[in-house]
């Protein structure tokens, strides 16, 4: 099998533990931990970094393995990265560094790099974009250079891009594959949430309202303080869980607070009211604590081998399985075990896209 050549915009927590996992892999030459060993042939060890994009000064210039554990970044060191050969290269800010982020990022003085040319250079495969919630004009930026150089795009935050319409086409018209949008992760809070009210839902049960609430300490956290940057990533919540319901209830989706002390770690609060049999009432509370990015990085593992499986086959535009079974808001969704269906059989070469 060929190599999968990858470039990443946004050196943050999400990216460090996507670096160290497949590091990991390589390393341990063991499956635990993997959804799939194997995903149309490719292993995870078979991901190779080729190009890096940030703006923070202790990232900018060094080498991806240091800058992956440089500060703000703050998620848990699980494996030892070699030297790569990569330097993380200045992109531009536009909108990706919001008021609160302004107090811990500290701006590389350097001048921006040519993005268009810096992936020509690396001869990426594909780009994953991992910019900080709320980066619009950043994410667009990101996702048009993949365009202009060849190179599908996985985008794993919450603009919305593989679910736009304009996007699909303008992918698909240059014979590119796109996957996204906003990473779900491995077992986070919105795969828990929607399995189970798709569950409950399937059993009979009348849900009368939910919530679901999210507290952390990374710089995720500290960032969607801002609510303007928050509007995208509470639609792309709330509709993935949503959608697991024939009928309309009272929802409240979201990030709830910044604790620093809690670093990379993840809390998360689901509550369920409803009933069932006879109107008898029925709640669910529950807790569920994560380290969030190696939950992500145990996912996007698979979208990115999801999309090499599309670019060897040549199919192009968005990935409907691949979106549906590793985002929260792809441009079909479906219950997970139909979304894991789906993209297993596209990488057995059972399903066009």
């Amino acid at each position: 099998m060929s190599r999968i050549r990858v470039a990443i915009a946004g050196v943050g927590n999400c990216a460090s533990a996507l670096v160290q996992g497949v590091y990991y892999y390589k390393e341990k030459g063991e499956v635990t931990g993997l959804a799939h060993s194997e995903v149309g042939g490719y292993r995870p060890e078979d991901i190779e970094f080729v190009a890096a994009f940030d703006v923070d000064s202790r990232k900018v210039g060094k080498d991806l393995s240091q800058a992956i554990f440089e500060k703000p970044n703050n998620t848990m060191r699980f494996q030892e990265v070699p030297k790569i050969g990569v330097t993380v290269k200045k992109g531009p800010v536009l909108d990706g560094v919001g008021r609160y982020l302004r107090e811990v990022v500290r701006f590389a003085e350097t001048r921006d790099v040519d993005v268009v040319e810096e992936l020509k250079a690396s001869k990426a495969d594909i780009l994953v974009n991992y910019l900080p919630v709320g980066s619009e004009k950043g994410s667009r930026f990101y996702a048009q250079s993949a365009l202009e150089t060849g190179v599908a795009f996985v985008n794993a935050m919450p603009t919305f891009i593989a679910s736009s319409s304009e996007w699909q086409t303008k992918f698909t018209e240059k014979g590119l594959p796109i996957a996204g949008d906003d990473v779900m992760s491995q077992l986070g809070a919105t795969v828990l949430h929607k399995t189970l009210i798709k569950l409950l839902v399937d059993r009979g049960v009348k849900v009368d309202e939910s919530y679901q609430l999210n507290i952390g300490g990374d710089t995720d956290f500290l960032n969607m303080l801002e609510q303007q940057r928050l509007v995208s990533k509470r639609e792309s919540k709330t509709s993935a869980v949503r959608a697991m319901s024939p009928y309309e209830m009272p929802l409240r989706i979201g990030p709830s607070d910044y604790i620093p002390f809690l670093e990379n770690e993840k809390i998360c609060y689901i509550w369920v009211k409803g009933k069932y049999f006879g109107g008898a009432p029925l709640s669910i509370d529950l807790k569920l604590s994560v380290i969030d990015s190696p939950n992500s990085a145990g996912v996007i593992v698979d979208a990115l081998r999801g999309v090499k499986v599309a670019l060897d086959r040549g199919v192009s535009g968005p990935l409907i399985s691949v979106s549906a079974y590793c985002f929260k808001h792809p441009p079909v969704q479906m219950p997970y075990e139909e979304a894991k269906r789906k993209f297993e059989e596209f990488a057995k070469g059972e399903r066009d896209r």
